[in-house]
């Protein structure tokens, strides 16, 4: 369950960027720059990430 809103709330800022013109490789580190620093906690979201800005 989604208690500490990180992982997805963390991939969901992460692929809003990337719609925003964030490259799609720096898109996590600009969350967890700018939202929380355990933002997108696993590598499937990451890769979650890579896929989205794939398939715009």
């Amino acid at each position: 369950a989604c208690g500490g809103g990180r992982g997805r709330t963390g991939t969901a800022l992460a692929c809003l960027a990337v719609l925003d013109g964030v490259p799609p490789e720096r898109a996590v580190d600009f969350v967890r720059r700018n939202y929380d620093r355990r933002a997108v906690e696993t590598l499937w979201q990451k890769r979650y990430v890579l896929r989205f800005a794939d398939g715009r």
